[in-house]
């Protein structure tokens, strides 16, 4: 039985999904499950020039880096063209990464000329849904392995995705970064930290962590299996979403100390009343030293 063929282009990145995907445990074992006709850091049966110049069959597209829709050329062709021309014959395009999907961070550097493969942050382009078969979105920056290798595994079982407004597979996404997070006690209690790296605290205040507001399941699927930013004190930066980056990045905007937004399913009425209970409490252990508090 003939493997799925895959392709894999990459437009305006820092490879940084390549390298995250490389850290896959068993990536070996599920790369070998496809015919792979091309990957810029890998040997592949192909190089870049047919991939440009060639009509070649494929079953999976994937896509890393942001586009620009006019002016950005190799032999002749522009880009971006060049993956509408494959997404249109690939049975599934996946986009990979937050610069692959909404833009990312190079959408800053000049805003309405590059932008995601099928997304300008929030808004669609208009013409993907007449080409391409099925869309999965990955974003994160990067994008963790293992979000590649549940969709890859999906599709060599021929089994459906079930996907949100994003087209991001609901498996993953459905969470929200702030599920599975240690320090959920401290942010029930609004107990911040003040600095990076505390181990004891909520990062949310304080610190801008975006947990709360960005799908994704990393503090459940740790990274390396072991970790993850708000595990060892870093914020969380919200990059699978499509508002990545913000521009005031390790701070949370308030009026009057009251969140200018409500985490993702939250009514503002039910935040302001739990946050008032939970301020009334002085509980013993968080506001005396471990060692204090034990005798």
């Amino acid at each position: 039985m003939s493997k799925p063929k895959l392709l894999w282009l990459q437009s305006i990145t820092c490879n940084g999904n390549t390298h995250s995907f490389f850290n896959l445990q068993n990536f070996d074992a599920l790369m070998r499950a496809f015919d792979v006709l091309y990957h810029p850091l890998l040997e592949t049966p192909y190089c870049l020039e047919d991939i440009y110049t060639k009509e070649l069959a494929c079953d999976v597209l994937i896509l890393e880096g942001a586009f620009k829709s006019r002016g950005y050329k190799k032999f002749g062709k522009e880009t971006y063209a060049l993956a509408k021309k494959y997404s249109k014959r690939a049975k599934y395009t996946i986009t990979m990464g937050s610069c692959a999907t909404f833009g990312g961070v190079f959408k800053e550097a000049q805003e309405h000329t590059i932008a995601g493969f099928c997304f300008n942050k929030e808004q669609k382009r208009p013409t993907y849904k007449h080409y391409i078969n099925t869309l999965i979105s990955l974003p994160g920056c990067p994008a963790h392995p293992k979000w590649l290798a549940y969709v890859l595994e999906m599709i060599l079982q021929k089994r459906k995705i079930e996907v949100d407004e994003f087209y991001r597979p609901i498996e993953i996404f459905a969470y929200t970064a702030h599920a599975g997070c240690v320090r959920n006690e401290y942010f029930e209690w609004k107990i911040d930290v003040k600095n990076y790296g505390e181990k004891e605290g909520c990062l949310f205040y304080e610190n801008g962590c975006r947990a709360p507001f960005t799908n994704a399941n990393c503090n459940k699927m740790l990274w390396n299996d072991i970790s993850s930013k708000t595990r060892v004190g870093t914020p969380c930066f919200g990059c699978t979403e499509p508002s990545f980056p913000q521009r005031n990045l390790f701070s949370t905007k308030t009026n009057m100390g009251i969140p200018a937004n409500m985490p993702f399913g939250i009514p503002a009425r039910a935040y302001l009343s739990v946050t008032g209970v939970a301020k009334s409490f002085r509980i013993k252990r968080f506001t005396q030293p471990l060692m204090e508090y034990k005798k």
